[in-house]
């Protein structure tokens, strides 16, 4: 076969140059192209057309990546929970149809109205940013590339370090709560990472990723099975601490109207709002309050990835480097899409006049 060659042109919006397929992220072409040439890339994930720094100078000299983190630093030492909202919108945006802000917009039958999203929080904090962007350069910025920077920024206050957030995505059309195919609470590891690989994720970065839970709450309607009746057993879920069952007994009683009580997933409770490796370590403890957690210490699959981020150091570095790789997930880039106006909604077509 003979080798395959790669032209190059420049885009004059983007003011960068990329191989000729590179804005076509989601296309069928693309991802063989990329499996073609490169072997190991992912066929989901394309960032040859985003890259570090990509508003620096596009914005009237303003600062994009520090008018959004302005916005959650702010929120956040008002509300340190905020951050853990903000990585899980950034999560529920790009695993269902690309990191292309579709979780966004409004309507009736939009992803924010299927039930997987009903608790996703984290709007208002991107509906500030974007205000703020649109006074100092509007049309610029995306709304995708707004979530993207935000839940880096959330992982930072968290203290979890910083990792570059790669941008120039744009923001999509196509909203639909029939798309959501968001992996359960209750899937297995397999079921888990059969959900992660359709996605071009790997075994190791889907844990990495759910490590994001260091910092996540949940509601006793998605554990109570594990508490009174797993399996259809009539008995708790063996894996699970007796003490910690007890204590969440309290929390969540048997029989009681649905409550919206918080509870930590991370059960080190000295750390509940710092992203770091506790997480991992409550786990090996059989202190997970999600059946999925449970599960990553328990499944030769993923068992080893687990000990060793409770026991090592390198949590923060690679946990930044997932997070980069999720939001390559089947990007948006130069002329696909738009640049929203308002993250709610989509752009109105805009008006040609003919004259002569």
């Amino acid at each position: 076969m003979p080798a395959l060659k790669i032209s190059k042109k420049s885009n004059s919006f983007h003011g960068i140059s990329n191989v000729e397929t590179a804005g076509f992220c989601s296309t069928p072409w693309n991802a063989i192209l990329h499996v073609l040439v490169k072997g190991n890339m992912s066929a989901r994930q394309c960032d040859a057309a985003l890259q570090q720094g990509f508003y620096k100078g596009k914005c009237n000299s303003q600062d994009v990546e520090a008018i959004v983190a302005s916005v959650v630093k702010r929120r956040f030492n008002d509300k340190p929970r905020v951050a853990a909202g903000l990585i899980r919108l950034f999560f529920h945006d790009c695993f269902v149809n690309g990191c292309d802000a579709s979780i966004l917009l409004d309507g009736d039958s939009s992803e924010k109205t299927a039930p997987p999203n009903l608790s996703v929080s984290g709007y208002d904090v991107i509906d500030e940013a974007k205000g703020l962007l649109e006074e100092a350069c509007a049309g610029i910025v995306s709304c995708a590339d707004i979530i993207a920077i935000a839940a880096r920024d959330a992982v930072q206050l968290s203290g979890g370090g910083r990792y570059e957030v790669q941008t120039g995505r744009r923001d999509g059309f196509v909203s639909l709560a029939s798309n959501v195919d968001l992996p359960s609470p209750r899937f297995s590891v397999s079921q888990s990472a059969d959900a992660f690989s359709k996605k071009g994720i790997g075994l190791t970065d889907m844990v990495l990723l759910l490590g994001g839970h260091t910092i996540g709450f949940t509601n006793c309607s998605l554990f109570r099975d594990r508490l009174y009746n797993f399996d259809n057993t009539g008995k708790p879920d063996p894996t699970m601490d007796p003490l910690l069952v007890m204590k969440l007994r309290l929390i969540c009683p048997q029989n009681s109207p649905a409550t919206r009580t918080p509870v930590s997933l991370d059960q080190n409770l000295a750390s509940t709002f710092i992203v770091d490796n506790s997480f991992y370590k409550q786990i090996r403890l059989g202190r997970g309050i999600l059946q999925i957690d449970q599960a990553l210490a328990l499944d030769p699959l993923t068992n080893n990835t687990v000990a060793s981020l409770a026991n090592g150091n390198d949590f923060l570095a690679r946990f930044g480097q997932a997070m980069v790789k999720l939001g390559a997930v089947d990007v948006l880039t130069d002329s696909q899409g738009e640049i929203r106006e308002s993250c709610h909604l989509k752009n109105k077509p805009r008006s040609t006049f003919l004259f002569g």
